[in-house]
């Protein structure tokens, strides 16, 4: 029988499967990765969830609605970085996760069609430890969940007609947990007040309490706009929070971190705290003579 119907659909896996195996030995492998599947189906269980197969360290499932979806990755998340046989000789194994929710076709206890595709190209945008999901997701989501979701970057699905774009979902407490608002007034006044001066080609911007984030990238849409065939079209962002400053890649090549006095960093997909003084390159390392390059101080008033 087929059917049409609006599903979530979720793709877990095992990150760096190849390595458990050489590094473990196959029966052993083999052992952590079929606790990690029977973690992920009962999750899947427990959130009103259907696992529709499993391919090696990979299971896919559907779900009615974003939600249940998000509580059983949220589950999978947790309970796989919290076992204590997940954890041999000193390494740790993680998962990755994607999700999409659209119209699917329902055949024979199997779903198809381009929803389908997209969840499975969320997995691949995801790092170990992360879950990643689409706008069409997020709009049909709880507040509660809405609130835990921050985009990082945008991608090119294939069929999709362009780029669409990417959420990180903040599945840990301490993601998603605010400073209280007494102690946030109370710590106030006392607390050093800081802000980061950036400039590029001339141009300069602020980063502060009252313009706590600025989005880099070649796109028209972002705050701080820099041309370049390596540069993404939002490539990272700096965010003030907690009084400090975070450098946020979300680019296909990678942004470079050079902190005056200290070793170079490369960052992507990733995140790294900004101090001091320093310059930045997108997709390259920074050149002083570039008008590409950004320089940036982080300054006390």
């Amino acid at each position: 029988m087929v059917k049409d119907i609006e599903l979530a659909i979720l793709f877990s896996d095992v990150v760096g499967s190849t390595r458990l195996f050489e590094a473990l030995g196959d029966q052993r492998a083999r052992e952590l990765i079929a606790i990690c599947i029977d973690l992920m189906r009962t999750a899947t269980e427990q959130h009103h969830g259907t696992v529709i197969k499993t391919i090696g360290d990979e299971v896919m499932a559907t779900f009615p609605t974003p939600d249940d979806a998000l509580n059983a990755a949220g589950q999978m998340q947790k309970q796989i970085g919290a076992h204590s046989e997940l954890k041999p000789d000193g390494q740790t194994i993680a998962i990755r996760i994607g999700c999409h929710y659209g119209p699917v076709v329902l055949e024979n206890r199997d779903v198809f069609g381009a929803s389908v595709h997209v969840a499975n190209r969320m997995t691949s945008q995801a790092k170990a430890g992360q879950i990643i999901t689409t706008a069409a997701t997020v709009e049909r989501l709880s507040p509660e969940w809405r609130a835990s979701v921050r985009q990082i970057d945008v991608a090119a699905i294939r069929g999709q007609g362009g780029e669409i774009a990417l959420y990180e979902v903040l599945w840990q407490t301490e993601d998603v947990t605010s400073m209280l608002p007494a102690i946030a007034l109370t710590n106030h006044d006392k607390r050093r007040h800081l802000r980061l001066r950036l400039r590029v080609d001339d141009r300069d911007y602020v980063v502060d309490e009252q313009r706590p984030q600025a989005v880099i990238g070649r796109a028209d849409e972002s705050d701080i706009v820099v041309r370049g065939n390596l540069i993404s079209r939002q490539h990272a962002r700096i965010e003030f929070s907690r009084n400090r400053f975070t450098l946020t890649d979300q680019s296909t090549n990678g942004t470079f971190l050079q902190i005056d006095g200290q070793e170079e960093a490369f960052v992507r997909r990733d995140s790294v705290p900004i101090k001091g003084e320093g310059s930045i390159g997108l997709g390259r390392v920074p050149d002083r003579d570039s008008p590409q390059t950004i320089r940036f101080v982080c300054e006390e008033y």
